[in-house]
């Protein structure tokens, strides 16, 4: 917990005139969502998966489908497009890496989930680094190996992120985790996906189907 005392506030501000901000945070992993946004805990009980589903089945069907997949794409590209030119450019970018979600940045240590227990092994450097197969960035707290899942939307490679590049994101994301190309994501299957990511073991070099975006191709 955060507490900003009155005497430190009088020492570089005016007198408030109102009570002083209280902020409680948790050391606890964030889910990040397929398009990158982060999703945290506020107690033990509070799922973040389950928050963002619910966030973008927006018809409340119990599923989602391509159309809600690419508006809750949208709706996380207008917050991220601070300037509204229609491009993440790389000073955006690295607000989102930075700011928006900087549990990503790698070299960071892996956080546990609420209630969850630490690691018997402690993490090293190439751990970090993924020198060791082990996941990076966004990928230890998400569904998709997606180290940097913003940045990796670029596919063009120009340092910015279109919207309709997010969005083309979106749908390639979706049909990767569309495991039974049924059209829709449920909870339950997408619980399924998270768990297993959790607890693979894996080698470096080890192929992994829960890639991003693959490379452009000549056509």
């Amino acid at each position: 917990m955060i507490v900003a005392s009155m005497a430190l506030l009088a020492a570089v501000a005016p007198a408030p005139t109102s009570a002083p901000v209280i902020v409680t945070g948790h050391p606890w992993a964030p889910f990040i969502s397929p398009m990158g946004e982060p999703f945290r805990s506020r107690s033990n009980g509070d799922d973040a998966l389950t928050r963002w589903f619910r966030q973008a089945d927006k018809n409340g069907d119990g599923a989602i489908d391509p159309s809600e997949m690419k508006a809750d794409a949208d709706r996380f590209f207008a917050t991220l497009d601070t300037d509204h030119n229609g491009e993440i450019d790389p000073v955006e970018l690295t607000q989102y890496e930075s700011e928006v979600a900087p549990e990503i940045q790698t070299a960071m240590r892996t956080m546990h989930g609420p209630g969850g227990s630490k690691a018997k092994r402690k993490e090293k450097l190439d751990d970090m680094l993924g020198l060791t197969g082990a996941l990076q960035g966004a990928a230890r707290y998400g569904l998709l190996n997606l180290p940097e899942p913003v940045a990796a939307a670029d596919t063009d490679f120009n340092r910015g992120v279109s919207l309709s590049e997010f969005e083309m994101a979106a749908a390639r994301r979706f049909q990767i985790l569309d495991t039974g190309r049924t059209g829709k994501l449920t909870l339950p299957g997408l619980q399924t996906i998270r768990e297993a990511q959790l607890n693979a073991k894996r080698k470096a070099g080890d192929d992994d189907s829960r890639v991003g975006n693959g490379l452009p191709t000549a056509n």
